[in-house]
Parts: structure tokens; C-alpha cells; sequence
């Protein structure tokens, strides 16, 4: 057994999200099939890169409200308590709402290389909010 006494919060790095996004490691160890998670942090309007994972991305919201969306256009708004599943090799993208914050615990399972995520281009202003209106928000 091991207790983990310091997980340092850090700021999410610019190159994979739009915004003040910050994370707290629960576990980083990405080694053939291990589990990879963290409390993600996101303040109003913060968001994901579209990205993809090899093993698929649980979703657990801890707090406030966000948007999940997928490239054919579907959009899930989530909340406190819910738990969403990201297929294998969808590409998606998550963050807070333009007027609330979001944290969610994010897990993923690396691939037999020891990755877990595939990251891409950034979520344009212009799909954010096509995204809240898709929601109704």
C-alpha cells in the first residue's frame, strides 16, 4: 500500500486547452494498461482540445456544470454526480459552461504503448457556442 501525501495542483499546459483549466493528479501512471486519472479544474468557458483516447475516458463530475461534445455535432451537458463514457477513438472535447465552473475526475487506461490520449486542434469559439445552443443553454 502506498499514501500519496502531495499531488501538487497544476495549470493545464496551453497546448491542449482553451482557458484557465487546472489538475490535480490522483494517479499518472500510464504504463501498459494502468490507469491514469485526475481532478480537472475548469473555470467558466474552459475547454479541452478535441482528443481522442485509444481505451476510451470516464468522466466523473465533481462539481458544477460542462458540455461534452463529439464531432457529429452531439452535445451532453453534464452535472455534479454524473458519470459519462467516451467510447474508444472518439474524438471529443469537455469543459466548464461560458457561465460556471466544472471539475470532473478523468480517468483513462493507456494503450499497449503506454499512451492514453491522442490530442488535436483546439475547440473554436465558433463550436463552443454552437455547443451551448445545442444544449439549450
Amino acid at each position: 500500500m502506498e499514501l500519496v501525501t502531495e499531488a501538487p495542483t497544476v495549470k493545464a499546459p496551453a497546448e491542449r486547452f482553451t482557458g484557465d483549466v487546472y489538475l490535480t493528479p490522483i494517479d499518472f501512471s500510464l504504463d501498459l494498461g494502468r490507469l491514469a486519472s485526475a481532478l480537472v479544474r475548469f473555470t467558466p468557458g474552459a475547454r479541452t482540445n478535441w482528443h481522442s483516447h485509444a481505451n476510451g475516458q470516464v468522466l466523473y463530475v465533481t462539481d458544477g456544470i460542462g458540455l461534452v461534445g463529439t464531432r457529429d455535432g452531439n452535445v451532453v451537458q453534464i452535472s455534479a454526480g454524473q458519470t459519462l463514457k467516451c467510447p474508444p477513438g472518439e474524438e471529443h472535447w469537455h469543459g466548464a459552461t461560458s457561465d460556471t465552473f466544472m471539475a470532473h475526475i478523468a480517468m483513462v487506461v493507456g494503450d499497449t504503448d503506454g499512451e492514453g490520449s491522442t490530442w488535436l486542434e483546439p475547440v473554436t469559439d465558433e463550436q463552443y457556442d454552437t455547443a451551448h445552443r445545442t444544449a439549450g443553454r
